[in-house]
């Protein structure tokens, strides 16, 4: 668990690194285009509604930075193909509608498998091993046990248990 803890944290502070970097470009193309006069300063998110909490998915759920586990809608998280290790940002609205948006994807490849069910679980075999996957992507798809399924997971897989269903071939 530690493990996984400091490669998200590793990913999370590369992260930072790349948006500082861009941050910092964009501001040298718009000096060189505008001139120093009209330097802009980035604006502060005051006008955020609510309360934003940024997290890391676990196949199903996003752990927050403060330790609180919260539930990811299964079809948005389908939808979106969100893969474990995903780095999302939740917006709690003042009216307490929870908005997720994900805002570091990690590296991820391709791989395919056979879909199988056990005790009321959807699995992906790829022979190596088995992934869990979400009960609404099977269902987009339509797929059954038994059918061939492409599935994302993450590029360093070695501790992940769930994929995200790509497509049903």
């Amino acid at each position: 668990m530690a493990d996984i803890q400091d490669k998200q944290i590793k990913r999370l502070r590369a992260l930072i690194q790349e948006a500082e970097t861009n941050l910092a470009a964009a501001n040298e193309l718009l000096i060189s285009l505008v001139g120093d006069e009209e330097h802009v300063q980035p604006k502060a998110s005051d006008d955020v509604l609510g309360k934003v909490i940024e997290g890391v998915f676990d196949g199903q759920n996003m752990v927050g930075s403060d330790g609180k586990t919260y539930p990811v809608p299964a079809n948005y998280a389908s939808k979106s193909k969100l893969v474990q290790g995903d780095i999302l940002k939740l917006t709690i609205a003042d009216d307490g509608a929870f908005l997720y948006k994900q805002i570091g994807p990690i590296p991820r490849k391709q791989v395919v498998g056979t879909l199988k069910l056990e005790n009321g679980h959807y699995f992906v075999s790829t022979g190596a091993r088995d992934y869990r996957v979400l009960l609404a992507s099977v269902t987009y798809f339509k797929a059954k046990p038994g059918d061939q399924v492409s599935v994302n997971v993450p590029e360093d897989d070695a501790s992940a248990e769930w994929a995200a269903l790509e497509a049903a071939l």
